[in-house]
Parts: structure tokens; C-alpha cells; sequence
């Protein structure tokens, strides 16, 4: 049984006009606020249990002719299991570059390890061991998939207990960015709108160029009453300040000096040009962005 506060023993059967005699390690029961009988001595109460009162126990009955004893019995007391927690190596890893080890605490003989992800049992996979029986989880070339959360258990032979669940903070991006623009025609005296987006965690930092000249930081780029001038080649680049990488794209835009009815209009769209990951290695554009060089 569990290590416990209170704790009752009874001696059976109860019969009428017997007396009723405890023993432990086969004396008398000594004075003890530990030890406490009932009205009629058939029930022992116990106290703050600990191994100095396990025992054994003997109860006997006795009556004017005769008495009986019963056989010894020891409690076996069993530790209170602590509750675990769960230790790594790395809580903050980045895609598909760390190896993350999840340790389950504290490590003690006797104890079965289990791990649970997102409330259920660990899935299947290659990327997934768990050596040092159970008790160390390791994750292979983490994803952002693999945030858990994540909680070990520890059981033994009367019951379990879990941890608190913990989550990674997979870092990872920016992927190449998009630039979005309400328009599709630009005209003088009216106001160039248009806005970045790139995955990213920890969120991308943004800056803004044309013509490969610095134009301002921010997700948003917001230009009023623009001219003919302001035409040329936006670029939006994308930096996480956590994995230290940067990604840029690149929009056209032409601005037209005098607007044309529909009716005579042959038509004018915005040329975009994107460039991939694989084709910034092939061009090199270096970074305009006061917050650091493009890394590949």
C-alpha cells in the first residue's frame, strides 16, 4: 500500500463479551499519539504511517476460558510516486536541422516509462526512439509538426502519475514571401498599397525596395498621391531574426500618368516576377535591408 496518513485495522470476527489485545513486533502496543484503539480495542487506528509502525501486527482475542491469536500481519508500504517532469535539450529547435532529446524525471528504479502526444499514444516512426527504457524520447530533424505537447508518465505495480505537458517552439521560415496589392491598375494621385506575407516562426521581419534601393521596413507599404515615378521593381524582403535566414520577391509596377476611359483602354496590367529559393542562388540580389544580408 501507499505511504499514508491514516490507517485502520480490525480484528475479526467481532464476537460478543471477548477483550480484544494489539501487538506489534510481538510486545504490547507502546504509548504513541501513532497508535490509537477503539472504544472496545477491536479496531487500531494508524497515524502517519511510516516503516517504523509496519508491523507486524497481531490482534488476540480473549475471553474468561480461553484466547486466540490471529497469524502476523506487515504492512508493505510503498513510496508515494513523485510526480514527473520533463527536461530537453533543446525547447526551441529549428526545422528539419536539430535533434531534440526529451528526458522524463526523475529517473528511478522500478518505474515503466510512457510518453504521450497531444493526449495519446506516441505514433509510429522512424524519427521516434525512445532508448534508456522509455525514458528519454529522442526526435529526429524536428518539423513544425512535432510541438506536441508532450507528457511522460511513470507507473509501477499500484498506480501512475503524469507530468505536466510541454510544448517545442519549432523556429523555422521565412518561406519566399507574397506581396498582395488591392489594384490591379495604378494611376497618378492615387495612393500604392501593397502588403507582405511569409510562414515564419518567430513572425519575419519586413522591409520594403524598389529598383534595389531601401524604401522603408514594415509588413505594409502605403505610398499616397503617387506619380510616373514611382514606378519600377518592388521588392518585399522577409528575415527570421531566429534562423537568420532572409527571403525576397519582386512585383512590377507602372504607374500611369493620365487615367484612360474603359472604353478606350487597351488594358494595362501589373507585371510580377517571383523568384523561388532555388532561383535567388542562381541571381544574386543583395539584401537593401538595413536589418542584414539575404543567407541562402
Amino acid at each position: 500500500m501507499r505511504l499514508t496518513k491514516t490507517l485502520g485495522l480490525a480484528c475479526e470476527p467481532e464476537t460478543q463479551n471477548k477483550t480484544y489485545v494489539w501487538l506489534i513486533n510481538g510486545q504490547s502496543l507502546p504509548i504513541s499519539r501513532k497508535l490509537q484503539l477503539s472504544e472496545n480495542n477491536r479496531t487500531l487506528i494508524l497515524f502517519n504511517v511510516t516503516k517504523d509502525t509496519a508491523g507486524p501486527y497481531e490482534c488476540e482475542m480473549k475471553n474468561p476460558g480461553s484466547s486466540s491469536r490471529s497469524d502476523p500481519v506487515t504492512l508493505n508500504l510503498i513510496s508515494e510516486l513523485p510526480k514527473p517532469y520533463i527536461t530537453s535539450n533543446n525547447f526551441n529547435p529549428m526545422e528539419n536541422k536539430n535533434v531534440v532529446a526529451l528526458t522524463c524525471e526523475p529517473r528511478t528504479q522500478g518505474y515503466t516509462y510512457l510518453w504521450r502526444v497531444d493526449g495519446q499514444s506516441l505514433p509510429v516512426s522512424p524519427r521516434l526512439k525512445q532508448p534508456g527504457k522509455n525514458r528519454i524520447l529522442i526526435l529526429a530533424n524536428v518539423t513544425r509538426n512535432d510541438t506536441g505537447p508532450y507528457e511522460c508518465e511513470i507507473r509501477d505495480r499500484v498506480g501512475s502519475i503524469c507530468s505536466d505537458p510541454v510544448t517545442l517552439d519549432v523556429l523555422y521560415g521565412p518561406h519566399v514571401p507574397r506581396i498582395f496589392s488591392p489594384l490591379t491598375y495604378y494611376h497618378s494621385g492615387r495612393t500604392l498599397y501593397l502588403s507582405c506575407f511569409a510562414d515564419s516562426n518567430p513572425p519575419a521581419e519586413y522591409c520594403w525596395t524598389i529598383d534595389g534601393k531601401f524604401l522603408q521596413s514594415g509588413q505594409e507599404l502605403s505610398i499616397p498621391r503617387i506619380t510616373t515615378e514611382h514606378s519600377g521593381l518592388y521588392g518585399c524582403s522577409a528575415r527570421n531574426s531566429a534562423t537568420g535566414r532572409e527571403r525576397s520577391t519582386f512585383k512590377r509596377i507602372k504607374v500611369f500618368g493620365k487615367w484612360i476611359p474603359a472604353s478606350l483602354s487597351t488594358g494595362f496590367s501589373v507585371e510580377s516576377m517571383w523568384l523561388s529559393e532555388k532561383s535567388q542562388e542562381n541571381i544574386f540580389i543583395p539584401s537593401l535591408c538595413p536589418m542584414g544580408r539575404s543567407k541562402s
